[in-house]
């Protein structure tokens, strides 16, 4: 109990196991929330991480009964998280002219953005109580401007930012800090199927051991790699003209079951 603990949801594969493999390194003890808690748990064993520093809590992040009562589990069990990472998300792409894409766009907020919330919401009082803990959003560069065939994914991604960054005022002087962590493309099963380029794509391994520095550092934002974050604020320069033009026939995220 002395080792300090880390709390990561969607921790199953990609950014989230790149983490917790990186905290496990770190000598943290696990808190792990996936829907697929067997693929964490042989992750775990194959690592040989012991049962007594890492607890593995089955929750899909859009079921706020399910999600909450995961970080309840974690408290009352484990202690107060030094570091909570809301990690969980989903990327597909979507056509607003085709009505069962709405349904679409409503997964992916209830993913992407209300699950952020119902992820960080057990451990704010415990936390400002101490004095002291880490809240981590993981956005996107997408966040910065919308994309073709990417509209739920862009905006909730920039509702992820906003989000953090009204938290991070709420909290400001409670000893609480909020991290906003913008990857750029990370070598993950989200990108996996992407039919356009990807430029500085990341391994998780890297993006993780980036961003353990970001969060131990306590930076407010950052984008990772930095390279992207050049790219950017270049395109939140753009006129609108502009990024339009060089927005033409590019390729468009896959819809579901495409």
């Amino acid at each position: 109990m002395s080792r300090p603990l880390v709390y990561i949801t969607g921790a199953s594969s990609g950014i989230g196991q790149a983490l917790a493999l990186r905290y496990h390194q770190a000598g943290y003890r696990l808190a792990l929330v996936a829907r697929r808690t067997d693929e964490v748990q042989a992750w775990a064993r194959g690592l040989g991480i012991r049962a007594d520093t890492c607890r593995i809590f089955a929750a899909d992040v859009r079921d706020i009964d399910a999600i909450t009562a995961a970080g309840r589990a974690c408290l009352a069990d484990q202690g107060v998280p030094d570091v909570v990472i809301a990690n969980a998300g989903i990327s597909v792409g979507v056509d607003t002219a085709i009505a069962e894409d709405l349904e679409v766009v409503r997964r992916t907020f209830e993913t992407n953005n209300l699950g952020m919330c119902a992820t960080f919401q057990p451990f704010i009082s415990p936390m400002r109580a101490r004095g002291t803990g880490r809240l981590v959003g993981i956005a996107s560069v997408a966040g910065i401007r919308g994309l073709p065939g990417h509209g739920a994914y862009c905006a909730s991604k920039a509702a992820v930012i906003s989000y953090l960054e009204s938290l991070r005022g709420e909290l400001h002087g409670s000893g609480v800090g909020v991290v906003t962590l913008l990857p750029g493309y990370i070598a993950t099963p989200l990108t996996a199927s992407n039919r356009y380029s990807m430029p500085f794509l990341m391994q998780p391994e890297a993006f993780a051991a980036r961003a353990f520095d970001a969060i131990d550092d306590g930076v407010s934002y950052r984008v990772i790699p930095w390279q992207m974050g050049v790219v950017a604020k270049l395109m939140r320069l753009l006129p609108n003209a502009v990024f339009d033009r060089l927005l033409v026939g590019r390729e468009r995220k896959h819809r579901a079951g495409e």
